[in-house]
């Protein structure tokens, strides 16, 4: 469980981990096997193994324990299986990106500093194209324009184990209507919002994420979150909040 997970230290092992999986991802557009990490830190099977779980523990990555190879599934923003949106590069694809926040967050990673990253997804209720250009963590548009991010599981459900549910249930949508029309077709309420109120959601931890060696370890908090996106002025009634 990563809720309310009390604080703790990385190792040292996890950290070397860690910045080899972003570094190998953004280099190559996929996610590095056992082997990768292995020759790229000079790790033993085993540390590398407990270094992946301690990471996951601090909502860093999300990896399959139950595999002999720990496969890893995502490492935000990035995702390791065909997602709901895709990272373009000169118009070349380079990886799938984890969701939709993640769409708007991407562009600020270290490696892409400087660089146009075209962000290609779609409507979760009629599945037409939705692309964003992004570059710097600076949006310079999309079409269409003005789409929102639906969110369709509560923050009290969020990384009850890891992230992946929490980032399968957050998608774009061309509209409000839209947003309406998903809601009946998987029979669950949720919220909606802007790009511009995800930016500021997701700034503090791309501000560091990537960028500084030490981030620390991260824990759901679902009532710190709840204040903070009520803050941003999303409207949160559809949860009863």
């Amino acid at each position: 469980m990563a809720q309310y997970v009390p604080g703790f230290e990385w190792t040292e092992e996890s950290l070397v981990v860690r910045k080899f999986i972003f570094d190998f991802w953004a280099e190559t557009g996929r996610a590095p096997n056992l082997r990768h990490m292995h020759e790229g830190t000079g790790l033993a099977r085993r540390r590398i193994v407990q270094a992946l779980k301690l990471l996951q523990t601090g909502i860093v990555v999300v990896v399959d324990q139950d595999s002999p190879n720990c496969d890893i599934l995502k490492a935000p923003p990035f995702s390791a299986f065909p997602s709901q949106v895709e990272m373009y590069i000169d118009d070349t694809f380079h990886s799938f990106i984890g969701c939709a926040h993640e769409a708007v967050a991407v562009s600020n990673m270290p490696q892409f500093q400087g660089t146009e990253c075209r962000l290609e997804s779609y409507c979760a209720c009629c599945l037409e194209p939705i692309t964003l250009w992004s570059t710097s963590f600076s949006l310079s548009r999309s079409v269409p324009a003005d789409p929102l991010v639906h969110i369709a599981m509560p923050l009290w459900d969020w990384v009850h184990d890891d992230m992946k549910a929490m980032c399968d249930n957050t998608n774009l949508v061309k509209d409000l209507d839209h947003a309406l029309e998903y809601e009946k077709m998987i029979g669950r309420r949720g919220i909606v919002m802007t790009l511009d109120q995800v930016r500021q959601y997701v700034e503090p931890a791309v501000g560091i994420r990537g960028w500084d060696y030490h981030w620390p370890p991260q824990s759901q908090n679902p009532e710190r979150l709840i204040a903070r996106i009520k803050e941003l002025g999303v409207d949160m009634s559809p949860w009863g909040l």
